[in-house]
């Protein structure tokens, strides 16, 4: 993989007189002549969207035409954070507006899902329609109403879409936790809420294993005894329901029109999880209209969705990726679903994320940029051994991406398409920075700010600083972020998460820079940067330079204060099978030193069998370092959320033992 400078241009804006081309680009168009202004450039629109807040989401909500049952008397009537509120006086209901798209789209497959457990189905829009009826009935014979809760422990499979949108169309309130979570994990997260209903399955394959989950749920059962179970047969179609619960096929039994309950822009629509990683996972409440419009921006404009598009976002049903691909219905696009193991057989085997898009003749992906990396690395050539001529957009996120990776896209999987690294996060279930159809590209940076979204990096005092890291903030309100978090009396830990830094001002907690082509990088958390002497480093810049050395399969890096000085910077390397460890250690002091400075060479470097990281691909930099300073495991860390758990305990003594003997 030849190497790419940070900034190289990889993809021109288009010019002004292409923006017809895009929904975005005429959407700008119509704001031109409405409003008497000339935009020169998207930056120039972006700054006007937030401006002038209440126009730019007044043009949202009607360019798609927002149903609302009764009118709002504004668009933002409190622009305080928090506290802000969106639309006051209108009722509406997120799943109305798919129900909408997918009557228009009835004869049309409309989802597309691929299982390793049980393989491949396609349902049109009619379909996916019935059995949302269906669940609805079942749902309103266990008396579920408005404001009510239901979980689901399920796989990313069309019936826990269809499940999803039957009890939101209703005005219950839904949660997910996908499968893969053992019973702490799932406790953690849904006693929260103290369900009324969950479906669960029986099991899954994950690549050529069975898994069965009914010791697990039994175990859950145990804790919700008033939460009543509806058990979906998946693993093993003969699965019997456990004592005092109901077969999937009982509670759908019935057919029924799919009724849709308006409800306060504000009523919660489903509870999102945060990570667990650094104590009890927070339950960040989410409501209708909030999504609604945040998605109609991202779907329709900055993403630019058809009825032309399939759209396949590779997520399990515990992220926030899970919740936004489901939104991709709005614009009468078809969804691809994925359950199982992408890296099975290999990673360029019929189950991974390249065979899926050609297979479904998908024209949109959203990943991880962890999984880029890991293919760009392997030397793969996607655009070689598939068909991916109908891809026109990769959507990556979770961590940063690579500059000679955004180079490898467009050389290995298909030189015409938009490359759109996106930074956002469960909070907001949507992007702080991003990319849009009038955006240049730029290797190992993200194009733009989001419409509507005011985001700056500032510095320790409250300033606004270009090139130079600073902390990402939220100037101005939007309609995503949480209404509040479930059980947070007085919203203290809501605005202790994002508000204890500056006041009335959103702090994300990552390290943000802006270049001087308006273009964006995310460094790292801000709370895991590291201060060698009074110089901060981004963890980014490291594993810019350590993910493409050979035989280092992946890597993280900690800095542990302590005393006078420098204090002490820690790498831990995962290293390839066969790899000389001491030549390896030699190879890596001298790249961080010619590459990026002395100051980045570590004190340590230590060989660990894994690198902590969670199922998004993100590394678990903060539990770990409290870990390895005393903490306890399970207070700061959910395990379930950890890819190869059982290899933290000998990852921390090892480091242990270099740091006793400094």
């Amino acid at each position: 993989m030849p190497p790419v400078e940070q900034g190289s241009l990889l993809l021109p804006a288009p010019g002004k007189e292409q923006w017809p081309s895009s929904r975005m680009g005429r959407f700008l168009l119509g704001i031109e002549q409405k409003y008497g202004r000339t935009f020169a450039d998207y930056e120039e629109a972006w700054q006007w969207s937030v401006d002038h807040l209440e126009d730019f989401w007044g043009e949202v909500w009607d360019h798609f035409d927002v149903i609302s049952h009764s009118p709002y008397t504004a668009v933002l009537a409190e622009r305080t954070m928090p506290g802000a509120r969106w639309f006051p006086g209108a009722t509406l209901n997120y799943t109305e507006h798919i129900v909408r798209s997918l009557r228009r789209r009835a004869d049309h497959i409309m989802v597309k899902s691929r299982s390793q457990t049980n393989g491949s189905i396609d349902w049109t829009g009619g379909r996916l329609l019935e059995e949302i009826g269906r669940i609805q009935q079942g749902l309103l014979r266990h008396g579920i109403k408005p404001g009510d809760r239901v979980a689901g422990y399920l796989p990313n499979i069309p019936q826990t879409l269809a499940a999803y949108l039957a009890t939101t169309a209703l005005g219950a309130i839904w949660c997910s936790v996908p499968p893969e979570m053992g019973p702490k994990s799932v406790l953690d997260r849904i006693t929260q809420l103290e369900p009324a209903l969950i479906l669960a399955i029986d099991g899954y394959r994950w690549g050529k294993r069975e898994l069965s989950r009914a010791d697990d749920l039994a175990r859950i059962r145990e804790f919700l005894p008033g939460t009543a179970t509806v058990l979906l047969p998946y693993l093993n179609d003969d699965a019997e329901a456990p004592a005092g619960a109901e077969l999937y096929a009982d509670f759908t039994r019935d057919a029924g029109e799919v009724h849709c309950e308006p409800v306060p822009f504000d009523h919660p629509l489903t509870v999102l999880f945060s990570s667990g990683t650094t104590g009890k996972p927070k339950a960040i409440v989410h409501s209708h209209g909030g999504l609604l419009l945040e998605h109609y921006k991202a779907m329709g404009l900055h993403f630019d969705m058809s009825e032309a598009d399939t759209a396949f976002w590779f997520t399990t049903t515990g992220w926030m990726v899970w919740t936004l691909s489901v939104s991709t219905l709005l614009m009468g696009a078809a969804l691809v679903l994925e359950d199982g193991d992408p890296n099975w057989p290999g990673l360029d085997g019929d189950w991974s994320q390249w065979a899926i898009l050609a297979h479904t003749e998908a024209t949109y992906l959203g990943t991880g940029a962890a999984y880029l990396a890991a293919c760009a690395h392997a030397g793969l050539d996607p655009a070689k051994k598939w068909d991916l001529s109908r891809l026109r957009e990769i959507q990556c996120s979770g961590s940063p991406l690579a500059a000679d990776v955004a180079g490898w896209v467009y050389t290995s999987v298909n030189p015409d398409l938009l490359l759109a690294p996106t930074s956002g996060g469960t909070d907001i279930c949507a992007a702080f920075i991003g990319a849009s159809p009038l955006t240049a590209v730029y290797a190992g940076e993200m194009s733009c700010r989001p419409l509507g979204v005011s985001v700056e990096s500032w510095d320790p005092e409250g300033r606004p600083i270009r090139g130079a890291a600073g902390e990402l903030v939220a100037t101005q309100p939007m309609p995503s972020m949480p209404v509040f978090f479930w059980g947070d009396e007085n919203f203290e830990r809501y605005r202790n998460s994002y508000f204890g830094a500056y006041e009335g001002v959103w702090r994300h907690g990552d390290w943000l820079i802006q270049t001087e082509r308006n273009s964006w990088i995310i460094t790292g958390r801000s709370d895991a940067t590291l201060n060698r002497g009074g110089v901060r480093l981004g963890t980014a810049e490291f594993y810019a330079v350590l993910d493409g050395l050979p035989n280092v399969a992946d890597s993280m890096v900690l800095h542990f204060e302590g005393g006078s000085g420098m204090g002490k910077l820690v790498l831990l390397v995962e290293a390839a099978a066969n790899a000389d460890h001491a030549q390896l250690e030699a190879t890596i002091r001298n790249t961080l030193r010619a590459e990026l400075s002395p100051r980045h060479v570590p004190d340590y470097i230590v060989f660990v069998p894994s690198i902590p990281r969670n199922p998004t691909g993100k590394r678990l930099e903060i539990p770990l370092k409290r870990i390895i300073q005393g903490a306890v495991l399970g207070d700061v860390i959910d395990l379930g959320v950890v890819v190869r758990p059982e290899d933290i305990d000998d990852t921390v003594r090892r480091v242990h033992r270099v740091l006793e003997h400094s």
